[in-house]
């Protein structure tokens, strides 16, 4: 869509208060695509607060004026500046000129008149805050839980709610992650048959990808597309008879690497064409991984150059480029980390950030505790194990290290931790890290299919409901010193004066997930299902952790003590260091923590608001899953404590402390049972021993886990001393 060609956009709003009436008038002195966005946002708010239209800038009440960019504030910044009548809002570039926009649209919307309107400045602490994306086509795994979002990512009514909340948010990049795109968006020229559909087909999805990227251009929004590697569709490898394992109908990841000549043209090619057909796409991701087994790392990487560095350089133009640090130093997809691909990495990337066609700084991206960023901002894991310290020693020069925050834990409970955040933005401060990655990869925030029917509620789509989560993570990112007062007004502004302490009580309950992730060690994504407290078990099934299963498992954050570590400790010398997070102190902070959020939501009338009501059962929900944390994790020890030594009463406290679990079960279950739907979800449908569709119609609940909650008690009463046996 070509910009007007108008110095000036006129837009009026006025507030009818009794007999006064305020007139605005919002100047845009060098129209762009995002002045447009940010006069519009700014219309919009203003109307909403029943300002009324002048076309002309004379006698108005207020002028609010988009100034042109000025570099000098620096990329992403933005100024506000109140003289007496005029409001000028300057951006270093058109992004920043949006979220100076959007602060005082925000303002706005929490009822601050145009008087009280402050000056204010702001520029970004991390250059890159993206979102990870996973389209539900072609899905890196087949499961309900992703194809049934098939139909909302196809609208563009959804992507443009998606986007204008991530840059209401701050998130300043889309990464769109598909196993094979690149025929869902072009004809390839040279190999037409591999594209499953008709003209009329074909023009429907590109009309689809060209929205979602003019929408995001218009927000200053940077889109990359991240295919895996190396797969293709089955159209092609039909027609061109070529591995057909390689289309992945059957979601096999991890096979051996088709190098083929057909094979890499096809994807050079493909490479190309989307970026000359698609100018508005940003850039384009590298991953190393599935579907390359049987290639050294070395292999890997010189694929890649081959194909999609190749591609970008025939395009014509320059690309942005995100290289993902391969997991694997072996020649198998799934591996371990080493310091020889480390350095090998930091060669290529360094050699790609050489190349004239390629827009730096590279953005280098890590998983931050591999699949669950939701447990401990300190970093222990990487995908494939350890991280040394190649990629920062010497600090790099053209290219960033990005963390994935992985989002495996909760899907449907809603989510917000300001000071975990900020703690985790702390923890990364470093010299070489450019920004983060938030996203799933088991997950699509799309479809509600969570929401029982019922009366309406204030949200469409999933992410809605999740409003928080991003929230605080977007606006964090972009500025860690954002007061908790941002996060509480939008509560009040929701749902009145009653919710203004809710931010407070969700900070306190839903810890409950990080302290369980940071007390119970994880690798992949299945491993750990926090919301649902499960766990892999010993058949790599993902299933209720039992208090066994809780007794055993190591810690991921080394500041926590596993039960059997501390019982073997106390029951050899009695005491345990203070500086560690033993069983029992963190029993004791889950229960302090979870009571006062249940405190403070205690006197909240939610009868006449069911989205009031859905956002307080919440809080609730987490604070009964940490108390009954709080009381596993005492029973763990007792009943630990009595196997060690062959005390009885242990063994009766253990079997009250699981009793008393189960009753927060219980009220778990009572709480959800109405609000929510049994849900799909892509843990259950990769569980052994049966087919693919017998575990596809699994589906989640916790009331559905209440059995596996009562075993706990039985196993306690029918223990016995280690000795014994």
């Amino acid at each position: 869509m070509k910009n007007k060609p108008l110095l000036l956009l006129f837009l009026v709003v006025g507030l009818t208060v009794d007999s006064l009436a305020q007139s605005v008038f919002i100047q845009q002195t060098q129209p762009s695509r995002q002045s447009a966005y940010a006069a519009q946002q700014l219309a919009s708010a203003l109307t909403a607060k029943r300002y009324v239209l002048r076309s002309k800038s004379q006698s108005v009440d207020y002028t609010i004026r988009l100034e042109q960019p000025n570099s000098q504030l620096g990329p992403e910044a933005y100024a506000v500046d109140k003289q007496n009548k005029q409001i000028t809002i300057t951006g270093g570039d058109g992004r920043g000129l949006i979220y100076g926009s959007l602060s005082v649209v925000e303002d706005i919307q929490n009822g601050v008149a145009l008087a009280q309107l402050k000056s204010r400045r702001e520029q970004p602490h991390l250059p890159f805050r993206a979102i990870k994306f996973d389209l539900p086509w072609d899905t890196y795994r087949h499961s309900d839980a992703l194809d049934l979002h098939y139909d909302t990512c196809r609208d563009t009514l959804y992507w443009k709610a998606f986007l204008d909340m991530m840059v209401a948010n701050r998130f300043n990049a889309l990464s769109l992650w598909n196993l094979h795109p690149y025929t869902f968006m072009i004809r390839p020229t040279n190999f037409p048959a591999a594209t499953p559909f008709n003209d009329q087909q074909l023009a429907e999805w590109q009309s689809l990808f060209r929205a979602i990227f003019r929408m995001a251009n218009e927000r200053a929004i940077d889109t990359y597309l991240i295919p895996f590697n190396i797969f293709t569709s089955p159209e092609f490898s039909k027609a061109y008879n070529v591995n057909p394992k390689l289309n992945n109908l059957d979601h096999h990841h991890f096979i051996d690497g088709d190098t083929s000549e057909i094979v890499k043209r096809y994807t050079r090619e493909c490479v190309t064409q989307v970026l000359q057909e698609y100018p508005e796409l940003t850039g384009f991701g590298l991953t190393l991984g599935e579907a390359m087994g049987g290639m050294t790392p070395q292999q890997r990487e010189n694929w890649m150059k081959a194909t999609i560095i190749d591609g970008m350089r025939l395009a014509g133009r320059k690309t942005k480029l995100v290289h993902r640090i391969p997991f694997s130093s072996t020649t198998g997809s799934l591996g371990v980390t080493s310091i020889d691909t480390e350095k090998l990495t930091r060669k290529s990337i360094e050699s790609e950030a050489a190349l004239p066609f390629i827009e730096g700084p590279i953005w280098a991206d890590l998983k931050y505790n591999w699949s669950h960023a939701h447990s401990t901002p300190t970093l222990v894991k990487v995908h494939g194990g350890k991280l040394f310290d190649t990629y920062f020693k010497p600090d790099p020069t053209t290219y960033k290290i990005t963390w994935t925050v992985r989002n495996e834990d909760f899907f449907c409970l809603r989510w917000g931790v300001p000071d975990f955040v900020r703690a985790h933005v702390a923890a990364n401060n470093q010299s070489y890290v450019g920004g983060y990655f938030l996203g799933s990869e088991t997950y699509i925030p799309a479809k509600d299919y969570f929401t029982t029917p019922g009366s309406p509620v204030d949200w469409r789509y999933a992410f809605e409901r999740q409003w928080l989560f991003y929230k605080l993570w977007g606006r964090l990112l972009y500025n860690p010193t954002t007061p908790d007062a941002v996060f509480s007004a939008e509560f009040v502004r929701r749902y009145g004066s009653s919710a203004s302490r809710l931010l407070e009580a969700y900070s306190l309950a839903s810890s409950t997930p990080l302290r369980l992730a940071s007390a119970f060690d994880f690798t992949w994504d299945f491993s750990l299902y926090s919301e649902g407290m499960m766990g892999f078990d010993a058949n790599k099934n993902v299933s209720y952790i039992s208090v066994n299963q809780l007794t055993t498992q190591p810690t991921l954050d080394p500041n926590y003590v596993s039960v059997n570590d501390y019982v073997k400790t106390i029951t050899a010398s009695g005491s345990f260091g203070k500086e560690k997070i033993t069983p029992p102190v963190l029993a004791k902070m889950l229960e302090t923590d979870c009571q006062k959020a249940l405190q403070l939501v205690r006197s909240i009338n939610t009868s006449a608001n069911r989205s009031l009501l859905y956002e307080v059962a919440d809080v609730k929900v987490w604070a009964n899953l940490g108390l009954h944390l709080a009381e596993k994790l005492q029973g763990a020890v007792a009943l630990q404590t009595y196997r060690t030594t062959g005390q009885e009463p242990q063994k009766q406290e253990a079997i009250q402390h699981l009793k008393a679990a189960l009753r927060y079960w219980d009220d778990v279950v009572a709480i959800t049972r109405p609000l929510y739907n049994d849900m799909p979800l892509v843990h259950l449908a990769e569980q052994k021993g049966h087919t693919w569709e017998e575990n596809n119609k699994l589906r989640f609940h916790w009331a559905k886990l209440r059995p596996a909650v009562v075993k706990d008690i039985e196993l306690a009463e029918n223990a016995q001393p280690i000795s014994a046996k």
